[in-house]
């Protein structure tokens, strides 16, 4: 179900809504991949909106229901809204697009094809678009106002980069991105390669293009963001033993971190992934099962010896919010895992979830933090 229709050919004829900064229209062409349709809860509060602290009332809407804006993609990650514009951003990797959602007129069209399979993406202190270009060419590079498009990073010490994750930018221009082996481990989110570098690191690309390597200790960092005192910075690691986990630490006036501590361990076998703070300092976080299978095969429904997961997919799709504490308070189900999240609308209260075939939207009473 693409956009607001429910017939994929009428989605295919309305798709060529003119872009503002692409650069250049993209054809949708041919559908993208398989579609899911969804069934809104009709009741208010959506029980698919989890209370599981007292805290996190106030940031439950009573008379809003978790809405899926558009189906059909094959692996959904890196949102970001454009105020000025009203539209948000978002990568589907396997089918190397940037799509564009347009909320005045409610279309879906393709903002950028041939993206060398983007997947995080931000917007820097000018408006203009930050990606992660996370296979192929292996780089972050800026979109100009006139569509041009400028390399920030592509090689740190003589050496390329692994695969471009996802970015943030920090109110002092910095940007900060993690660069992890997703995009080059196999044929399907990317072009499989050996990596050059010695480490999956988190880098930061200073005002002056200078590349620094701030983190090097964590396995295929993740997700990233700052508190909104961007006095901490969160890492999530997505293949440390034996589960993923958030990392905080201590971000000093030169950009320098220090005080590293394990902020949340996802010890029921959720797959933390892409996240966003709010302005209470709540992380938002992407969620899903993380794959790993039980110890021992157990019998299937058609008798055959099979491997379950730990987790199950129903239990952990959707989004978990955690205090600054890092207590659960909250948790979106959604019926598809979500790789990431942003906050966007006109009052930056509308969280998008880019989660994988599909983008579902839910207003909440939370204001995402600013960077």
């Amino acid at each position: 179900m693409f956009g607001t229709s429910n017939n994929r050919r009428n989605f295919l004829k309305s798709s060529s809504v003119g872009l503002a900064a692409a650069g250049g229209l993209g054809t949708l062409g041919e559908a993208l991949a398989q579609s899911f349709s969804f069934a809104p809860n009709q009741r208010y509060p959506d029980p698919s909106v989890l209370i599981l602290d007292p805290s996190f009332l106030k940031y439950r809407i009573y008379s809003t229901s978790v809405e899926q804006i558009a189906s059909g993609f094959r692996w959904t990650e890196g949102p970001v809204y454009f105020p000025k514009g009203g539209y948000l951003l978002f990568s589907d990797i396997p089918n190397q697009k940037i799509m564009k959602y347009d909320e005045a007129t409610g279309k879906i069209s393709v903002f950028r094809d041939k993206s060398n399979y983007a997947n995080g993406n931000t917007r820097d202190l000018q408006g203009r678009l930050i990606t992660c270009e996370h296979s192929v060419t292996r780089r972050v590079v800026r979109t100009e106002l006139n569509g041009k498009i400028t390399v920030l990073a592509d090689n740190y010490q003589g050496k390329r980069l692994n695969a471009p994750n996802d970015i943030v930018v920090k109110s002092d221009g910095s940007i900060w991105f993690t660069d992890p082996l997703f995009g080059i481990n196999g044929d399907w989110e990317g072009v499989k390669a050996s990596p050059e570098q010695a480490n999956t690191n988190v880098f930061r690309i200073d005002k002056d293009g200078t590349l620094t390597s701030v983190i090097s200790d964590l396995f295929n960092p993740n997700g990233l963001a700052f508190s909104p005192d961007e006095k901490k910075l969160y890492v999530v690691e997505a293949k440390p033993t034996p589960n993923r986990s958030i990392w905080s630490f201590d971000v000093a006036p030169d950009g320098s971190l220090s005080n590293k501590v394990k902020f949340y361990d996802a010890a029921d076998q959720g797959a933390l992934d892409g996240f966003k703070v709010d302005k209470d300092g709540n992380l938002w976080c992407g969620y899903g099962s993380n794959g790993v299978l039980q110890p021992e095969p157990s019998t299937a429904s058609n008798g055959r010896q099979a491997y379950a997961l730990k987790g199950k997919s129903e239990d952990l799709d959707g989004v978990l919010v955690l205090n600054s504490q890092a207590k659960p308070i909250g948790f979106i189900r959604l019926p598809e895992r979500c790789p990431n999240l942003v906050f966007g609308g006109p009052k930056n209260t509308r969280l998008y979830m880019t989660s994988s075939h599909s983008l579902y939207s839910l207003y909440v009473d939370a204001h995402g933090a600013v960077y």
